[in-house]
């Protein structure tokens, strides 16, 4: 193939571009000289997920490879200063999956911040405090019911945030959160308004959906706001081009057109790239641009 699936405008010199086919073959191949400023990406998890052109039940040593090699790919195209986010998840039998492919692609990046995707969470009125103007405890977000005598639900995964050297500047405000006691906006000096580093835990709950083949037709993908946080976290004002690996559905390159930001994706299945291209475009069509953090 010598030409994108789609080619989208996101805006006057902007685009994204998506290639339906495989990265650790086709990074180097499609960017050329074009460096990534930020690649955030969730590759499969090797955990049975019934993908349409991909088999996700590989032995552990073979999986592992495909990931080093992918990482090696990675590395041939992210740019000096880049910032590399990987999201992986876990489950209650095998909860050392994340850490073995942070361990894999850390051969080849420095681990530089460990952030917590929290997807679901119960917060009790009395912890909360009076701040918080809870009238009664509160259960968030979604969750896949898990029926055991043994384990919890999961309700959290990872996105390691990997950069070339670990000392990758940061603009930690943008998504900022204010401060509950406003008090601590004149203790502390560096305290810029009322606004706070958020902190390497981050609610963001899936959407509701009514028809699964419908609104999210792929078995695993994380929402846009995700990968979003991670642009502004790196700094849009440094970022040029963003890059998945991965597409899936597209929520990396829904995240770059709201954004603004440049955009190449790849994905081996051709349904999961035609719908990526149907979601980028109406992102990229809508007026509003940069959006605030939910908080």
């Amino acid at each position: 193939m010598d030409r994108p699936f789609a080619r989208i405008s996101l805006g006057g010199r902007r685009t994204a571009e998506l290639w339906c086919e495989d990265a650790v073959r086709g990074l180097g191949r499609r960017l050329g000289a074009r460096r990534a400023d930020v690649v955030v990406t969730s590759p499969p998890y090797n955990r049975g997920v019934a993908y349409r052109s991909y088999s996700d039940a590989r032995p552990r040593e073979q999986y592992l490879a495909w990931v080093g090699a992918a990482a090696d790919a990675v590395g041939g195209v992210l740019a000096r200063d880049g910032s590399f986010f990987l999201n992986v998840g876990g489950s209650p039998k095998d909860p050392w999956l994340p850490w073995d492919v942070a361990r894999e692609v850390g051969r080849r990046f420095v681990l530089q911040n460990v952030i917590h995707w929290v997807k679901s969470i119960a917060i009790d009125r009395g912890a909360a405090g009076r701040g918080a103007g809870l009238s009664r405890d509160v259960a968030l977000g979604h969750y896949k019911p898990l029926v055991s005598k043994r384990f919890l639900h999961g309700a959290h995964e990872y996105v390691f945030h990997f950069s070339r050297r670990g000392d990758v500047r940061l603009d930690r405000l943008a998504i900022g959160v204010p401060y509950q006691d406003k008090s601590n906006v004149a203790r502390w000096r560096r305290a810029a308004g009322d606004t706070r580093c958020r902190g390497n835990t981050w609610f963001l709950p899936y959407s509701t959906i009514r028809v699964r083949a419908r609104d999210r037709p792929h078995p695993a993908t994380f929402p846009p706001e995700l990968p979003e946080w991670c642009l502004r976290l790196h700094g849009l004002d440094r970022v040029r081009l963003a890059v998945d690996p991965f597409t899936g559905i597209g929520a990396s390159g829904v995240a770059a057109a709201r954004c603004r930001v440049s955009f190449v994706g790849f994905d081996v299945d051709p349904e999961y790239v035609r719908v990526a291209a149907e979601r980028i475009r109406s992102a990229g069509s809508r007026p509003d641009g940069v959006r605030p953090p939910a908080r």
